[in-house]
């Protein structure tokens, strides 16, 4: 079975909408395309790495759309590996709308999500979610996923979706590796889908026990 990764954007109060231009997700969200002033080789190159082995695509409608507009022209350009790589690979779009799906290589889901991803997960290795923030809400609360690729970056926005809005579910995750940091402060953290559900403690009593000890 292949695995689903969420490659996120976000910043320091975890808001993830429209980080690549104001013309994503503009609705009420005044500070689209705040992730390009952060940007830097490290962080570029991060990302670059995070999409190597990919062998499919599972997107939302409107970062689709996006993606269907623009991916297709830029071939032979200066972001030629990745759009080599996402106009060769087949992309999977999660609507409940009649998207154009005139960029070759896409497929819409039906209905039954969860049943298409782990159909996605028995044909492909890597399976990549781009952007797509409702459908990656989804992925989170069903727990639809395997790895979760984080960049945080240091700004607070205190407006716009957040990666965790609402209808979140206990769940565990594991550091796949230690935290990078670039140089203007994105750090990168990678997880991977953990067994079980948080578990509790009593920090006071972890205390008592300590004095004791000495």
């Amino acid at each position: 079975m292949g695995l689903v990764h969420i490659e996120l954007f976000a910043t320091l109060d975890l808001v993830a909408q429209a980080p690549g231009g104001p013309e994503e997700d503009p609705a009420g969200f005044p500070f689209g395309g705040w992730q390009a002033p952060l940007l830097d080789e490290v962080a570029g190159a991060q990302v670059a790495a995070a999409y190597e082995g990919t062998d499919a695509l599972l997107l939302g409608r409107r970062t689709y759309d996006i993606f269907a507009a623009y991916w297709p022209h830029q071939e032979g350009g200066q972001d030629d590996d990745i759009a080599t790589l996402f106009n060769s690979v087949p992309k999977y779009v999660a609507s409940r709308g009649t998207p154009d799906l005139s960029w070759a290589g896409s497929t819409q889901l039906g209905p039954d999500l969860a049943g298409a991803v782990r159909e996605i997960r028995n044909r492909h290795e890597h399976v990549k979610v781009v952007g797509s923030l409702n459908l990656v809400q989804t992925l989170l609360r069903e727990k639809l996923f395997d790895r979760l690729d984080l960049w945080v970056h240091p700004i607070v926005l205190g407006v716009g979706k957040k990666v965790f809005d609402g209808g979140e579910v206990p769940t565990n995750l594991t550091l796949l590796e230690p935290p990078v940091a670039s140089a203007k402060g994105t750090v990168y953290l990678r997880y991977g889908l953990a067994d079980g559900t948080p578990a509790t403690g009593d920090m006071a009593a972890a205390d008592r026990g300590a004095r004791h000890d000495d």
